[in-house]
């Protein structure tokens, strides 16, 4: 049977050209009026996954490695 990408995941998830796994932080959309500055700001930057995700995201989009 063929493998397929799970679209959802894909959407989320930017792989750099040496294989870096890339997502937005969490808890950016709303709510965020009450955060100080220093953890809105801290929420703009992009997150590295961890290769115990990293390991499960390879599964899910396995023509993307």
């Amino acid at each position: 049977m063929k493998l397929k990408t799970h679209k959802a995941l894909s959407k989320r998830i930017k792989i750099t050209k040496n294989g870096k796994m890339i997502k937005q932080k969490a808890g950016k959309d709303h709510f965020n009026a009450r955060e100080s500055g220093k953890t809105r700001r801290n929420k703009r930057r992009d997150v590295k996954l961890t290769s115990t995700v990293k390991r499960a995201v390879a599964t899910l989009m396995p023509n993307k490695n």
